[in-house]
């Protein structure tokens, strides 16, 4: 366990401490200005260092050149004029694996499986004389440190400096598992924006996307074994995502620390299967689709067919053979039991099977899942299909617990691992009203809007018994994209989807040995303030964060709280 931080300063935010996102588990910080050289390098001491650690080095570097974001007070910058007349200047950061670790790349790192991946680290720096160190068992780990290395500077005319020399940083996650679930298929993403997406993750620590690629309403994938899935699945030509594409954006996300889960849904929301393959699908946009679905277009696949379990045991495995991480999401959420009753080629299948929807529908959950671990991977599922539909699943599967973060405890007492996604905290798409039409006073279902501060009061162990909590991997807060789209990317996930990165790096306690979950956590004194700055970072770096509070009150910590 890391040692509790004890705080030089009385006040946090009041001594200019250093505003990291998400907050170290360990942190001490002093009162000295220090300023970073013009020619400032980082020195790798390792042999042979693997290309993507190399290309993170010139990404820290770039950034502390480019980086322009001046400290949140009234004058800004020049507020810190006169302290930093003859401060000292720090010239190098040295950067070490310690003694034994292993050497392997960062991508090799991130997809390894969760409870191996090893992404603690030590940060050092001083004033007196300047030094500045970093070390790790990983170059993932190191990944992380200097991650929070580039938080540590502010910017005076292009001079970075801090004024809370020297840091000491002792920090390891509290979670393993801490993600964003991006749905790209009710409305498409360019890839570019799932890249910029990844950059904002990494720089808050998060280790996993868990990409919804596919759903009823368009089918984006490119999938060698059936190509024209897509081909006649997409909204267009122009709106798939290549094998090229996933290649790239799977590569990109590992170097950059993040695992990726693709999650294929099934055997509900499937319905844009139907456009190459209509012979799996029951029930495809029948009407009304209120009885058939959750939401139009209804369909989902013929769970007692055996052609149709022949032809999503061939499209899981044509997709999972090219993914390299070690999990994978069969989904499993919404399946809707009239499409089925009603659908004849179904009736007639079960009949000549001797089955029942039950029989057939665990018959489904055991073929898929049989496919995800063939290909050495750890199978996810949804919760609903656990709880609800009481599906067989492997020891080892996963639970994604989305409905209400009450169903944890169920699925802990079943003694499944999960990982949370409770739509009463986490839903980053709650809150816009209904998306149907005709339906004037409509609210959407997991109104209201999720704030931040909702967020980042989740209780991960919450009505779990001590013996329970390592069943817990960690969260992942989700964007559904019924009313997203490119346009509105970025301020609808940024800066709150940061709130989850916390809960699920720091855990329960801040570095001054107070509870996360105490009062006052969420004043602009405190965790306010540290995201009011990382989403002033955000923005100089390109991501159109929206803001949190009046720039009035930003710069005037404390004056805007409820009580204040």
């Amino acid at each position: 366990m890391l040692p509790r931080c004890v705080f030089i300063l009385c006040v946090f935010l009041a001594k200019h401490a250093s505003a990291v996102w998400p907050i170290p588990r360990s942190l001490s910080v002093g009162t000295s200005p220090l300023k970073l050289s013009s020619h400032f390098a980082v020195r790798l001491h390792i042999h042979a260092p693997p290309p993507d650690l190399l290309s993170a080095v010139s990404r820290t570097r770039a950034r502390l050149h480019s980086d322009r974001f001046e400290r949140l007070v009234l004058g800004r910058a020049s507020a810190d004029a006169s302290a930093l007349e003859g401060a000292p200047v720090l010239s190098s950061l040295t950067v070490t694996l310690r003694a034994g670790s292993p050497i392997r790349t960062i991508a090799e790192e991130a997809t390894r499986s969760v409870d191996a991946k090893s992404e603690s680290y030590v940060l050092a720096v001083t004033g007196n004389p300047p030094s500045a160190t970093l070390s790790a068992n990983s170059t993932l780990g190191l990944l992380r440190g200097l991650t929070t290395f580039e938080q540590l500077w502010y910017d005076s005319e292009g001079t970075k400096y801090l004024l809370n020399a020297p840091v000491m940083v002792e920090d390891a996650p509290a979670f393993p598992y801490r993600g964003f679930s991006f749905d790209t298929s009710r409305n498409f993403y360019p890839v570019a924006d799932i890249l910029r997406t990844l950059d904002a993750m990494s720089w808050v620590k998060l280790s996993v996307l868990y990409w919804h690629v596919i759903d009823s309403q368009s089918f984006p994938l490119e999938v060698e074994a059936f190509p024209e899935l897509a081909a006649k699945g997409a909204y267009s030509a122009r709106e798939i995502y290549t094998r090229d594409d996933i290649q790239h954006i799977v590569r990109y996300a590992n170097e950059r620390g993040i695992d990726v889960v693709m999650e294929l849904d099934s055997p509900g929301h499937t319905t844009a299967i139907s456009a190459a393959h209509p012979e799996h699908i029951a029930c495809a946009a029948k009407s009304p689709w209120s009885k058939y679905a959750n939401e139009p277009p209804a369909g989902q696949l013929r769970i007692a067919s055996l052609s149709t379990l022949a032809f999503v045991r061939m499209m899981f495995s044509s997709i999972a053979a090219a993914l390299p991480g070690t999990m994978m999401s069969s989904g499993g959420d919404e399946v809707n039991l009239p499409c089925w009753d009603e659908d004849e080629q179904t009736m007639s299948d079960l009949a000549q099977r001797n089955l029942t929807i039950a029989d057939a529908l665990n018959e489904f959950v055991q073929t898929v899942q049989a496919v995800i671990k063939e290909h050495g991977k750890t199978p996810f599922i949804k919760s609903d299909m656990v709880l609800t539909h009481n599906a067989p699943v492997t020891n080892d599967t996963v639970v994604v617990v989305w409905q209400t973060s009450e169903d944890a405890a169920s699925v802990a007492d079943r003694g499944l691992r999960l990982i949370h996604q409770p739509s009463n905290y986490f839903y980053l798409d709650c809150g816009a009203g209904e998306w149907l039409g005709n339906d004037i006073l409509g609210n959407s279902w997991c109104d209201p809007f999720k704030t931040w501060q909702r967020a980042y009061s989740f209780d991960p162990y919450a009505n779990l018994t001590t013996d329970q909590y390592k069943l817990v991997l960690g969260g992942q807060m989700p964007l559904w994209s019924e009313q997203s789209s490119p346009e509105n990317l970025d301020p609808i996930i940024w800066p709150r989807l940061a709130a989850g990165a916390e809960v699920f790096w720091t855990g329960a306690t801040l570095p001054d040995g107070s509870s996360r979950l105490g009062p006052n956590v969420t004043s602009s004194t405190q965790a306010l303030a540290r995201l009011n700055e990382l989403r002033y970072r955000l923005v100089d770096r390109g991501v159109n964060a929206i803001a949190l509070q009046p720039k009035w009150c930003v710069l005037r910590p404390g004056e805007c709280d409820l009580d204040s």
